[in-house]
């Protein structure tokens, strides 16, 4: 059987449709990613693997191939990481079969199983919406996703446990508002060298202006006087 999951590929801020397609099967233990990924997405992989076992799940020993289709467009990005891994879930039966087939996912995982933000969450909300679809996103994003429209689904979880346990109905996730980041100030986390070395350089530019002013200055008042 193949489990199938949608995601997105970015062509500049557009969300274009990719079917991943996970297939476990009887043969000597091995776990193969087609579909021209990129180097990113080739190690999802061990980063899929290590996020499973963190959560409490072993990947069986049997052959793991996963299709990203269409194979003729590239895939690039740590994005896939999460489509991956829920489309491995539900091949197993950690989450019901059907759980994904009315969501587009997208996400990075981290090898304790947890899920980190990525970019272009916006888009490919959007993208879902127009196609009748909700998000399965990071947590970190869930408030982005939610601009795209107010009646889409979405599901912003912090790990795949969460995931899990959102499916099976034993901790439903609330759907994220949306709202916008304050901005954090860059100076303020800079290195104190950095700050130091900024700080000269603005000195340094203002000297250099002030000076500059004055000699303009004589110079017009030489002309002047001439």
């Amino acid at each position: 059987m193949v489990q199938r999951v949608a995601t997105v590929p970015f062509e500049g801020i557009e969300a274009r449709a990719v079917d991943v397609q996970v297939q476990v099967a009887p043969g000597l233990p091995a776990f193969a990613i087609v579909g021209l990924p990129d180097k990113a997405v080739s190690e999802a992989k061990e980063r899929v693997r290590s996020a499973l076992i963190a959560s409490g799940l072993a990947l069986p020993a049997r052959r793991i191939t996963v299709n990203l289709a269409p194979a003729d467009l590239p895939k690039e990005g740590s994005h896939y990481d999460l489509p991956i891994a829920l489309g491995l879930m539900a091949a197993i039966g950690a989450i019901p079969h059907d759980a994904l087939n009315s969501f587009t996912v997208l996400g990075e995982l981290g090898l304790d199983g947890s899920i980190a933000p990525v970019a272009g969450v916006l888009p490919a909300a959007i993208g879902a919406n127009g196609r009748g679809q909700g998000l399965i996103c990071p947590a970190a994003s869930g408030a982005e996703a939610a601009w795209a429209s107010p009646e889409i689904e979405i599901v912003a979880a912090q790990s795949l446990i969460q995931l899990a346990n959102h499916f099976k109905g034993t901790q439903v996730l609330a759907r994220p508002q949306p709202r916008i980041r304050e901005r954090e100030s860059t100076i303020a986390s800079l290195p104190s060298w950095i700050e130091n070395y900024l700080s000269a350089y603005s000195t340094k530019k203002r000297w250099t202006m002030t000076r500059t002013t004055g000699e303009s200055s004589k110079r017009k008042n030489l002309l002047v006087s001439c």
